[in-house]
């Protein structure tokens, strides 16, 4: 099966959703491909039960539509996906869902991008589809695929490991002696970085995190932290590279993702690295060559993604 659609949008989180309203905004047409069954499938799915935004509401908007006002200045989860469903259906997009994008390339003759999707809905060797579009829009996200690093002795472990994806909350631990393995404490606001906050924003897209009770925790020795590398795991012992080893019943990886999106995109060497993120920094960074373009990977948030949707849009729009 083939269709063909003026503009192709890759990911319905958040950031595809900004490009499609946008433009849609500006009455053109788009087709959004999503590997999961619903949109924003991180905070629907993912994303663990009590979980709010870091920021006040007014930067975390999406184009051309606001929170409402009774909305409370920090959003918790289940309100903020009632505002992306809301968003979803004032602007009427309609997302193609269980699409996994397998290649898109770009055909110098008709100028125009080809996407090689296959249809998982009935498992993961469902029906194979292409997809020919004009433009071209990669917004599957900075946080697109979980990591979990290799440690040996991962495999016997005889307790409970999962990434923090899969975290919803602590119940589930109650007495248990749990390790949470993440890369850097200063990324949990437990340390304070040697480089200030307004400089780590602008060189990582790092953003301050307010303490929510964990600082206490640490104090009381409720919490103890582990400041060193897991060297390996020998059933339920987790061995250090300082030589100590401790026991855990649980690990939860709270070890970042990582983007796939070069297994995919063949004939790009200008807009995106190997890690899927823009080689040119912001504000350069959103617009590539054959009209492809990225939403939502300059590592600067929810006003970042908007900032990268309206100038998408505008540029179509000049094709029109």
């Amino acid at each position: 099966m083939q269709q063909e659609q003026l503009v192709i949008i890759v990911g319905a989180g958040p950031s595809g959703l900004a490009a499609a309203g946008c433009l849609t905004q500006k009455s053109i047409p788009c087709t959004i491909l999503e590997r999961e069954d619903c949109i924003a499938s991180l905070w629907k799915k993912y994303s663990y039960d009590r979980l709010h935004l870091h920021l006040r509401k007014q930067y975390c908007e999406l184009p051309h539509m606001s929170f409402p006002p009774s909305c409370p200045s920090y959003l918790p989860k289940k309100q903020f996906i009632q505002y992306l469903d809301d968003y979803v259906s004032h602007f009427k997009i309609s997302p193609l869902y269980h699409r996994r994008v397998e290649l898109a390339e770009y055909n110098e003759g008709t100028e125009k991008w080809s996407l090689k999707a296959r249809n998982i809905n009935g498992g993961s060797d469902g029906e194979a589809e292409e997809y020919i579009g004009r433009f071209l829009v990669v917004a599957t996200g900075e946080t697109a695929d979980p990591f979990i690093p290799e440690v040996e002795g991962f495999g016997d472990f005889n307790g409970e490991m999962i990434h923090s994806t899969g975290f919803k909350s602590g119940k589930a631990f109650k007495e248990k002696n749990v390790k949470i393995f993440y890369k850097g404490v200063t990324k949990y606001g437990i340390a304070r970085p040697e480089e200030g906050p307004f400089y780590m924003k602008v060189k990582y897209g790092k953003y301050p995190v307010i303490d929510v009770g964990t600082y206490n925790k640490i104090k009381s020795g409720e919490l103890q932290v582990l400041p060193t590398v897991i060297e390996s795991i020998r059933g339920n012992e987790v061995v250090f590279k300082n030589g100590k080893s401790y026991p855990f019943d649980s690990i939860v990886f709270c070890t970042g993702f990582k983007r796939s999106t070069h297994l995919w995109l063949k004939g790009d060497d200008y807009l995106l690295d190997d890690n899927g993120i823009p080689k040119r920094n912001f504000p350069n960074h959103w617009k590539g060559k054959n009209s492809l373009y990225c939403v939502g990977l300059s590592r600067r948030g929810f006003e970042g993604a908007k900032f990268d949707a309206e100038n998408i849009a505008n540029d179509i729009s000049s094709f029109m």
